[in-house]
């Protein structure tokens, strides 16, 4: 997965953590931060997909 379409991916997320009207967005924009941040140095290709459905999943929930 290139970098560009993971940067895309994170400011996508942010963006649409504007938009939520019942979630405190600080915590939802730290929360993005901090996950994105760890897993940042992921090189296996299943671990990436892994938690790109994770994140999918969080967002869809």
């Amino acid at each position: 997965m290139s970098r560009q379409v993971v940067l895309k991916l994170y400011k996508d997320i942010l963006k649409y953590g504007e938009t939520l009207r019942f979630t405190n967005k600080k915590y939802f924009r730290y929360r993005i931060r901090t996950a994105f941040k760890t897993n940042k140095d992921l090189s296996d290709e299943t671990a990436i997909n892994f938690q790109l459905e994770v994140i999918t999943m969080c967002i869809e929930a």
